[in-house]
């Protein structure tokens, strides 16, 4: 991913910044709790197409 895209890219739904997960091809928002995935190199912004994540997998 552009690291100038990651740069400007924020939750939907929090406005927090995004720390990418290029293991598993999302963008993490820690303050949410959710991951959005990565599709063909376009991140998926939509608050419905994102995964809860564990207590875990936050850290």
């Amino acid at each position: 991913m552009d690291k100038r895209l990651l740069d400007i890219l924020v939750c939907p739904l929090c406005k927090s910044p995004l720390h990418l997960d290029a293991s598993k091809n999302e963008l993490i928002c820690k303050a949410d709790r959710l991951a959005y995935p990565i599709r063909d190199d376009v991140p998926v912004m939509l608050v419905e197409e994102a995964r809860s994540l564990s207590a875990d997998e936050v850290l």
